[in-house]
């Protein structure tokens, strides 16, 4: 088991979304196929076929939570979790 693919399923489990790595969030997303946009200290990611856009901002050099939960509800929504075999 990769990398993504461990922080795909700490994502999904849902008990360490105050200790996701900011950047391994990212990298996660655009793994799965979403483009990134920066303004500011936002990093946007959109995806076709996704209504949602995910806002994400740094917390030190974590992921924040709230946006953490946000990212995990739209894998499942969209059931994303087999973009990372694709």
């Amino acid at each position: 088991m990769g990398k993504h693919e461990k922080l795909l399923l700490k994502i999904l489990h849902g008990t360490s979304d105050r200790n996701i790595d900011f950047s391994d969030l990212c990298n996660l997303l655009k793994r799965m196929g979403f483009e990134e946009h920066i303004r500011g200290s936002h990093h946007i990611f959109r995806k076709a076929g996704i209504i949602e856009k995910i806002n994400l901002q740094r917390d030190s050099n974590k992921a924040k939570a709230y946006q953490v939960r946000q990212v995990r509800n739209i894998i499942l929504k969209y059931n994303l979790g087999d973009e990372l075999n694709a």
